[in-house]
Formats: C-alpha cells, sequence, structure tokens
C-alpha cells in the first residue's frame, strides 16, 4: 500500500526486543489509487478464504481485518465494521491463546467506547452453546485477555475486581481435568487464568494497600505451581512479588527454578540480577553474575571459531550473523554493568581488610581498567537485549515499580506509556554505568589521598606526594557529581544543606547511595586539598549525614514494617558502600598516622602534637561508624526477636 501504516520500524532500535506499537500513518496514495488497490486486495483475501476453509488457518481473516483496519485510517471504512469483523475473528479463533496478540494492533486504531462496545460484543457471543470444552474455556480467556488489553480492568470497582478474582479462579479450578491426560510440561488449557487472577490481586493491593492482595496472589500461584510446576510465568510472578516484598532468598529460589542458561542469561537476568546487587546475599550475587560472566565471556570467544567454521562452508550469510551477534553482546549494557558490579562486589566483600582491598584493587589496575569499559562506551552505542515482556505489568523495567506509587487510574496504565518508561530506563542505565565505573578508581585515589596527608603533616622528609593522582581524584569527582545532576560546588552545598538542617534529605533521595559516596571520596580528597568549609569538616559531613540516613531510613522502615523493602535495600547498600569507602579511607589514614613497629626518632616531639591532633579526628569518626553499626545491629536484634515471638513486624 506504500502507505508505511505498518508496525513500527525498529531497524535502528538497540533493542532486540523492540515495540509492536503501529505507526498509524494516513496513505499518501490517491484516492483512485488507493480503492483500487484495496479492491484487489479485498478480491484476493476473498479467494485464499475460500480456499482456505479451515479452523487453524488464519493468515486470510488477519488479512481482512487489515484491510479494515487500512480502510477506517483512511476514511474509507468506519469502527462499526472493524469491530464486526473483529467479532467474526473472535467466533472463529477466540479459543486460540495466541487471539489478543493477533488483535492488539487492531484494538489500537479503535477509541475506548468503541473497545468497550467489542468487549461486549464479545462477551455475548460467547454466551453461544460451544460443544467443545477446551475452546468454550479458551474462548472465556481470551475475553479476560481482552478487557486487560483495553484497560477496563483499571477503570472497575474494587468489590467487581474482586468478584473477577474469584471467577477467574474457580474457572481454572473447574477446568483442570481436561489438561489430565496432557504431558507435565505441555501448557494446561487454562493455565492463564491464574496468572490473570494474580495481576487483578496485585492491581487491588496497588489500590488498597491491603496486603492480603499481596498474599492471596503469592498463594494463588504457589497452587499453581503444584498443579504444574513448569509454568514460567508463574515463577517470573512469583520471582518479582517475593522480590517486591524484599524477600530475596524466596525470588532467589523461584529464579534457579527457571533453569535460565546460555543466550537467556543475557535477556532473562534482569529479572533478579538489578534486586540481587542491592542485597546482602553476596554468596548468590557473585554465583550470578559468575554464571553470567562466564557465558558471555566463553561465547565471545567461541564465536570466533563459529564464523570462521560458516565463512569455510561458504555461508557467508551465517558469518555476517554470527560478526553481528558477537559485536552486540559486546555492546551489552548489561554485560558492561555486570563487569562492574563485579569488581565492586568484592570490594564490599574485602572492605574489612585494607590489605585485601589493594589486591582486588590491583587486579584490576587500580580500578583503571574498569574506567577503560566507559571509554568504549563513547566508541560505539550499548545495546539493550533484555526480553522486557515476561515482565509484570508493574514493574515494566529493572528500575520501575508502579506499587511504590499512589493509584491514579486508568491514566496509570502502563501499556500506554511503555515505550517512554523502556527509553527513560535506558538511559538511566548508561548514566548509572558511568557512574559505578568510577567507583573502584576514586576508592583507590581516596585510600591513597588519607594515607598521604598524614605523611605531609607528620613527616618533614616525607616523599612528596604524586600531584598527578590528587587531580585525578578531582577529575572524577567532577565526573560523578555530574552524573549527579550538579557541579562539585553545587553538591557539596546541598550536602552541607542537609547536615545543618536548611535542606531535606528527600532532596537526595532520586539516589541516596550515589550521593553518600561522592561525600565520602570529596572527605578525602579535601584531606589533600582542604578546599571545604573548615566549620564542620569533611570528616564531620560524612559522619553526621552517615547517621542521619541510617537513622531515618530505620525509623521509615519502623513506620511503614508493611511497606515494600525498597527503604531496606538502600539501608544495606548505606552499610556496605558508603561506610564501607568511608572505612578503607579511615584505615588508611590510621596505618599512616601510627605504622605498627615503627621506632620514635629522637626529637619527634612536634611529629607527635601533630600526630595526636589528628588522632582526635579519626578517633572521633571511628567512634561514629561503630556507633552507627551498633544501632543498627540492636535495631536487627530487636526486630529478629520480634519475629521469633511470632509479633507482626
Amino acid at each position: 500500500m506504500e502507505d508505511v501504516s505498518s508496525f513500527c520500524d525498529e531497524s535502528n532500535s538497540e533493542n532486540i526486543y523492540p515495540s509492536k506499537s503501529l505507526d498509524c500513518k494516513v496513505s499518501h496514495l490517491s484516492d483512485e489509487v488507493f480503492d483500487s488497490r484495496i479492491e484487489n486486495a479485498s478480491s484476493l483475501v476473498q479467494q485464499l478464504l475460500v480456499e482456505a476453509n479451515s479452523d487453524f488457518i488464519r493468515c486470510p481473516y488477519l488479512a481482512n481485518l487489515e484491510i479494515e483496519r487500512r480502510k477506517f485510517l483512511n476514511g474509507k471504512g468506519d469502527a462499526d465494521k472493524l469491530v464486526e469483523t473483529l467479532v467474526h475473528y473472535f467466533l472463529r479463533f477466540g479459543h486460540l491463546a495466541c487471539f489478543s496478540s493477533d488483535v492488539d494492533a487492531f484494538l489500537q486504531v479503535l477509541n475506548h467506547d468503541y473497545q468497550c462496545e467489542l468487549v461486549k460484543k464479545l462477551e455475548k457471543a460467547c454466551q453461544s452453546v460451544e460443544t467443545v470444552p477446551t475452546k468454550a474455556l479458551g474462548k472465556s480467556v481470551t475475553i479476560f485477555k481482552i478487557q486487560n488489553t483495553v484497560g477496563q480492568l483499571f477503570t472497575l470497582p474494587i468489590d467487581e475486581l474482586e468478584k473477577l478474582a474469584v471467577q477467574m479462579t474457580d474457572m481454572y479450578c473447574e477446568n483442570l481435568a481436561l489438561s489430565k491426560d496432557l504431558d507435565e510440561q505441555e501448557s494446561m488449557y487454562g493455565e492463564e487464568l491464574l496468572t490473570m487472577t494474580c495481576n487483578v490481586l496485585v492491581q487491588l493491593f496497588w489500590r488498597t494497600r491491603n496486603l492480603g492482595y499481596l498474599l492471596e496472589s503469592i498463594l494463588i500461584l504457589e497452587f499453581g505451581l503444584t498443579v504444574r510446576r513448569y509454568v514460567f510465568q508463574y515463577k517470573i510472578l512469583l520471582l518479582h512479588l517475593y522480590s517486591h516484598w524484599c524477600c530475596l532468598p524466596l525470588a532467589y529460589e523461584w529464579y534457579k527454578s527457571l533453569e535460565v542458561k546460555n543466550i537467556l542469561l543475557e535477556t532473562a537476568c534482569h529479572h533478579i540480577l538489578p534486586q540481587m546487587l542491592t542485597s546482602p546475599l553476596w554468596a548468590d550475587t557473585s554465583d550470578v553474575l559468575r554464571r553470567y560472566l562466564n557465558f558471555m565471556d566463553d561465547h565471545l570467544k567461541e564465536s570466533a571459531d563459529l564464523t570462521f567454521l560458516a565463512y569455510r562452508h561458504r555461508n557467508y550469510s551465517k558469518a555476517i550473523e554470527f560478526v553481528q551477534f558477537k559485536e552486540r553482546l559486546q555492546r551489552s549494557s548489561q554485560y558492561v554493568m555486570a563487569k562492574i558490579e563485579a569488581t565492586i562486589l568484592q570490594m564490599k566483600q574485602n572492605a574489612n581488610s585494607i590489605e585485601g582491598e589493594e589486591c582486588i584493587l590491583e587486579n584490576v589496575k587500580s580500578g583503571a581498567q574498569i574506567l577503560e569499559l566507559l571509554n568504549e562506551i563513547g566508541i560505539k552505542p550499548l545495546t539493550f537485549n533484555q526480553d522486557l515482556q515476561l515482565r509484570p505489568w508493574w514493574t515494566p523495567t529493572y528500575d520501575k515499580n508502579y506499587l511504590l506509587d499512589t493509584f491514579e487510574g486508568v491514566s496509570c496504565c502502563p501499556k500506554e506509556i511503555m515505550h517512554k518508561q523502556i527509553q527513560k530506563s535506558e538511559a538511566n542505565t548508561i548514566k548509572n554505568i558511568e557512574k559505578r565505573s568510577l567507583i573502584p578508581r576514586m576508592v583507590y585515589l581516596s585510600m591513597h589521598c588519607a594515607a598521604t596527608s598524614v605523611k605531609e603533616s607528620t613527616e618533614s622528609n616525607a616523599s612528596p606526594f604524586d600531584p598527578n593522582l590528587s587531580s585525578e581524584l578531582k577529575h572524577l569527582l567532577d565526573q560523578y557529581a555530574n552524573a549527579l545532576g550538579f557541579s562539585v560546588q553545587d553538591a557539596l552545598e546541598l550536602a552541607f544543606g542537609v547536615l545543618s538542617g536548611h535542606k531535606q534529605l528527600e532532596e537526595l533521595s532520586n539516589d541516596l547511595i550515589g550521593w553518600m559516596n561522592f561525600v565520602v571520596f570529596l572527605n578525602a580528597w579535601d584531606l589533600l586539598s582542604h578546599e571545604s568549609p573548615t566549620t564542620p569538616t569533611t570528616w564531620d559531613l560524612v559522619s553526621s549525614l552517615l547517621k542521619k540516613c541510617v537513622e531515618e531510613k530505620i525509623t521509615s522502615i519502623g513506620a511503614h514494617p508493611s511497606s515494600s523493602g525498597s527503604d531496606f535495600h538502600t539501608l544495606v547498600q548505606l552499610l556496605t558502600e558508603p561506610m564501607a569507602w568511608h572505612t578503607l579511607v579511615m584505615q588508611s589514614y590510621a596505618r599512616s598516622a601510627f605504622p605498627s613497629g615503627k621506632r620514635k626518632k629522637k626529637g619527634a616531639h612536634s611529629e607527635d602534637q601533630s600526630i595526636a591532633s589528628q588522632g582526635i579526628v579519626i578517633q572521633v569518626s571511628i567512634q561514629s561508624a561503630c556507633d552507627v553499626l551498633e544501632y543498627v545491629l540492636n535495631w536487627l536484634k530487636e526486630h529478629m526477636s520480634k519475629v521469633e515471638e511470632g509479633a507482626e513486624w
């Protein structure tokens, strides 16, 4: 038709799972040419319909729907005719699981009133007696799916949603006998009913904040997996529900039951990896990262052999395909992030030992090796290979969870803004990679700045510190502050404003961990430069802000014990990142100020006084860190005792 009104062109997209939204451009053809071509197409389709008189061949009927859509878009048809054609298609193929995806493109061109009218007509058509039970069940499931597609479920009152959830669950149980002769790995008839029931219950929780709905959704999915344990959709939903409740051990168990292997590690790892990276489950997180990185590294090594083999057999198209696929994986955003996070995880695991930390940093060239990944991003764009279509509706991307926001009716319907949310998530991923790749090098430079600041102030004949390292840390601080959306000076003023009470901590909440990391690294750099305000010192700033953030997060968790675990994840990150880097700075400072086994020189009285004054500063910071950790431990003990006593948290 030469009207470009087909599926949107995603040929230049960096996502291997493009959205299937339609680019509904009106034809540029003249009316005469359009009518002629439509007439020819209609004749061909009618001929095909006669020849393909079967309940299994859908293409001619879909072609008929497409003709009606084109006519409607160009003002040659009407919505009533399109609705009528959709009803006829339902009568023939409505029992198929693919029906809703078949007609999704045609539903998009109808306004809401016509969509609702279509649902009513489908419900009426479904009331006719169907002699085959499986087809009757399939058509009922299809109507539920169409209702969800057009957004009707977001407009129903709470009591009707509850009845709908009960209706779908009853329908699933009543039709279990239809699947008794199927193989245990085959899809059951009506297994999507429990998935839709879960989605309805989650929406009810979103509206009411009643945790009972979330609990029921979990129980229903667990029941479904008891009946048929190979339904991966149930497992993915459970994984995300347990993640929302901060039950990551259970979420990880369900992820492992999916038996994700090979290229699925690249496309499906996003279901669990982001949550694991912010959790205290370091051993399991390390295992996820190791398996993923091993597959990627092995595949990239083997791709050269596969390419050569295809070329040798003169299968040149396959050789080109291998090369393109290899390049795509090499530029995978998840691959780059995993390499960065694997190093940071090792650093967190060894933060209690400065010698162990130095060994980790030495393996990545003092963090310079990780910085090289950042340089590679500027050469070629990153690719996003995750299959987001399998994610639950309430968390369309790893960094978005609608359940954390308030329900705002149908305007919140994620389907309407899915494409924009994916674009926003990809931009956030790139910014996060830029920020996280700086951390290993900044930790290394911070440790050296802290150590050298002691030597410069206490040893008159100390070897001069390499000024390039100090200037490099200042440069990286500029980059890190820019990633946070501020200049270094503005970031420093905001941090001191929060400490003094002139600013609220919520102003840092968009990236609290990033802010606290920045303050820790700024303190290390200031030990040599002395450019920040002297009262309070940056030592005071770090200690006070860490204490303030930890106390407020614990208070928030206690005030909303039945909410999601987002505050708990933040608390874990506060202790395992900025607190960890701060303790490394203090260890470096203390090791240089009080070297073990060093003999005292004659006439070193002035140096002793300097060390003593500095010792007071480091002692206050160490004590503050210990107090924060003790506060967290006491809170955890109190919480665990309540759990053991069966009290409600």
